[in-house]
């Protein structure tokens, strides 16, 4: 049997919590760090539909990405759907837990996962100077985005490659879709600051997510800008948290959730 603490210890010597940014609220949500884990349930956002079914399956702890809690509550009265969250994780015992700053500056965390899902080599970071180096990994500085090589190809085949690696609905763009690339920068979620960034450091294509319209007129002479969704940039981090679990016991029940859905759709 483990403790909570156990598992999210784990994922914090991967990830530290003091890499996360400043207005950022990973760690326990909700919960108790020294109950006994019957299972864990992971997923991108911890919805009442996730917290409902880690109830069903018998698990104590969800794990997420993106924080249930963002700002504070001051009551918790099934007004909102994280009032209700909350309340029904603290009803039934269910401790949630989240890594979402610290895992997108980690060394191997969400940036790199998505570089391995397109294939690209010599993955390093897009910004290394976030702060100094920690942990025993290899590589193990902190940072923001990744860039690396791939090989050669017009940027709208890249792009073809990242729709279906990360099942993204649509794809949005600018820029000449017949440039061709071999070096890529990505960045996981919001990833606009660092679109200099990845300019100055010899990029074609900069894949991320929540660009505003202006990002795409400003810089389409200069490099092809792709935003593939919040969500869909995102998602495979849990495979990071199944990676980490599992290392640390092979044989605990530890599961993606089911009831998971992307909040934004396409028609």
């Amino acid at each position: 049997m483990m403790r909570v603490r156990e598992i999210t210890d784990a994922i914090e010597q991967y990830a530290p919590l003091r890499l996360q940014e400043e207005w950022d609220n990973a760690g326990i949500q909700v919960g108790d760090p020294d109950a006994e884990v019957t299972g864990v349930l992971l997923c991108t956002d911890a919805t009442e539909a996730v917290v409902a079914e880690a109830i069903e399956r018998g698990y104590n702890l969800v794990i997420s990405h993106h924080p249930l809690i963002f700002r504070g509550l001051k009551k918790i009265m099934g007004r909102t759907p994280v009032e209700r969250t909350v309340a029904m994780a603290i009803k039934h015992d269910v401790t949630i837990y989240s890594a979402h700053t610290n895992m997108d500056s980690a060394w191997q965390g969400v940036s790199f996962r998505m570089a391995d899902k397109i294939g690209m080599t010599q993955v390093e970071f897009l910004d290394d100077n976030k702060v100094e180096p920690y942990g025993d990994l290899k590589g193990t500085s902190a940072g923001c985005g990744v860039i690396g090589n791939i090989e050669p190809m017009p940027a709208r085949e890249v792009l073809k490659r990242v729709k279906q690696a990360f099942e993204v609905g649509a794809v949005r763009y600018s820029g000449n879709g017949d440039t061709i690339v071999s070096r890529v920068a990505l960045c996981g979620g919001a990833g606009d600051f660092l679109l200099d960034k990845a300019v100055e450091m010899g990029a074609q294509l900069y894949v991320t997510a929540d660009m505003r319209y202006h990002d795409f007129l400003d810089n389409n002479q200069r490099i092809v800008v792709a935003d593939i969704g919040h969500y869909e940039s995102e998602h495979y981090t849990k495979e990071i948290f199944l990676e980490i679990i599992q290392k640390k016991n092979p044989t605990f029940a530890v599961d993606f959730a089911k009831n998971e859905t992307n909040q934004v759709n396409y028609l």
